[in-house]
C-alpha cells in the first residue's frame, strides 16, 4: 500500500483543475500524506513550521518591492516600452522567445533576474504588450490578459526547467538526495546533464507557442498598425 503515500498528488491535481487556493491545496496535500505515513498531525506542524523557518530567505524579495515600485513611479515601464517600439519587425511572440532562451540560460548559470513582482509586472510583460501594439495599435482586454500571461508563463518555463542544469541548484540536491535514500547512487552532474535534453525541449515548446500566439494576433488583427 506504498502507493497510498501519493495520495498528496492527487489532491494538488485536483486543487489546481478546480481553482482552489494555492497554499490551502499545499497544504492539504502535505498533511494527506503526513496522516498516510504514520506521522501525527503534531509532528506534521512542526516540520511545517521548521521548514519555514529554515527557508525564510525566500520571503527576501519582499524588500525589492519598494524598490520596483519607485522605479515604475520615474518612468521605468514608459522607457522599457518606449526602447521595444523602437525594435522593428519584433513581434510578442519572438520577444517572450527570446526572454524564455535568456531566463533559462540564467538558470544555468543560478543568475536570478527576480521573478513576476520585481521582473515580469514592470519589464516583460509591457515590452510585449507594446510589441503588439506597435504593429496591430490598440488591444482589446482579453489579449492584453493573455500577453500578461504568457509573459509569466516564459519566466515559470525558463526558471523551472533552467535552474535544474546548474549542478548547486536547490532542486538538483533534493533529487540526488531523494534518489540517495531510496538507493538510487547519483550526482548533481548526472542530474544537470539529465536537465539539459529537458529544458532544450522546453525552449522549443515555448517557441512553437509563441508563433502560433503571433499567428493568432496576425488573423485577428490583421496590419493595423502598419495600415497607420
Amino acid at each position: 500500500m506504498e502507493w497510498i503515500k501519493l495520495i498528496g498528488i492527487a489532491i494538488i491535481v485536483l486543487g489546481f483543475i478546480f481553482k482552489f487556493d494555492t497554499i490551502a491545496v499545499v497544504v492539504v496535500a502535505g498533511l494527506a500524506t503526513a496522516l498516510v505515513s504514520g506521522i501525527t498531525p503534531v509532528e506534521f506542524l512542526e516540520a511545517l513550521g521548521k521548514a519555514f523557518v529554515d527557508q525564510r530567505i525566500v520571503t527576501i524579495f519582499f524588500i525589492t518591492l519598494p524598490l520596483i515600485g519607485l522605479a515604475e513611479s520615474h518612468g521605468l515601464k514608459e522607457q522599457a516600452v518606449n526602447l521595444i517600439k523602437k525594435v522593428s519587425g519584433l513581434t510578442t511572440g519572438w520577444f517572450l522567445s527570446i526572454y524564455l532562451i535568456i531566463r533559462e540560460i540564467a538558470g544555468a548559470f543560478s543568475i536570478r533576474l527576480g521573478g513576476h513582482p520585481q521582473f515580469v509586472r514592470p519589464l516583460v510583460q509591457p515590452m510585449a504588450e507594446a510589441s503588439a501594439e506597435a504593429k496591430y495599435g490598440e488591444l482589446e482586454e482579453k489579449d492584453k490578459e493573455l500577453i500578461k500571461a504568457k509573459s509569466a508563463a516564459m519566466d515559470n518555463y525558463g526558471n523551472f526547467f533552467g535552474q535544474n542544469t546548474f549542478l548547486s541548484a536547490g532542486g538538483v540536491l533534493l533529487i540526488v538526495g531523494t534518489l540517495d535514500s531510496m538507493g538510487y547512487k547519483v550526482t548533481s552532474l548526472d542530474i544537470a546533464k539529465a536537465s539539459i535534453p529537458v529544458a532544450l525541449i522546453m525552449i522549443l515548446i515555448g517557441i512553437v507557442s509563441n508563433i502560433y500566439f503571433d499567428k493568432k494576433l496576425a488573423r485577428k488583427y490583421g496590419n493595423k498598425g502598419e495600415q497607420k
